[in-house]
């Protein structure tokens, strides 16, 4: 397994939409797309049909290739696979990191999560997210209020580990 995006950073996004990628988060688009080289730049996928979130998620051309062979194990013209393939393929878009580390982020896409002059982005392993910093904000606090609710919160990492593996 390859470098995983990691951390959180926020990032100003100038008036045509450019915003810097964190550079840890570069170094894992070229290590995940198969035809990058040294001095090129590499691509990825941005991915904004997931219902219920107000956020973009990005995937590495090797990530999102991972998760297109799982949608292709479901049964051709299923339900669940004709849902998963319309948000993740008709609802995404390629781009490109340039020169300067940036990409840019279509006016479409800022206005479907709210991003005007700022975006935060957030590492998730084989994927990151790109929101609003105030919507990211509200979404750590669900997150925190709902962790706040359940008995055990060492459950959540207790998942993790394999039967009969030491902890």
């Amino acid at each position: 397994m390859g470098r995983r995006f990691r951390g959180e950073s926020v990032h100003k996004v100038d008036s045509k939409g450019r915003v810097s990628i964190p550079a840890a988060f570069r170094r894992v688009l070229e290590e995940g797309d198969p035809d990058w080289t040294s001095g090129a730049n590499p691509n990825l996928v941005l991915v904004y049909g997931r219902k219920g979130r107000n956020c973009l998620e990005g995937y590495s051309l090797r990530s999102i290739e991972e998760v297109d062979d799982m949608v292709s194990t479901l049964p051709r013209f299923s339900q669940q696979r004709e849902i998963l393939e319309r948000m993740l393929n008709s609802q995404s878009t390629y781009a490109q990191v340039d020169e300067n580390g940036r990409m840019v982020l279509p006016a479409k896409l800022r206005k479907l999560i709210g991003v005007t002059s700022e975006a935060t982005f957030a590492g998730m392993g084989d994927k990151f997210q790109i929101w609003a910093p105030d919507a990211y904000g509200a979404d750590n606090a669900a997150i925190d209020t709902y962790m706040d609710a359940q008995d055990d919160t060492d459950a959540f990492f207790a998942v993790l580990q394999s039967p009969g593996q030491g902890g």
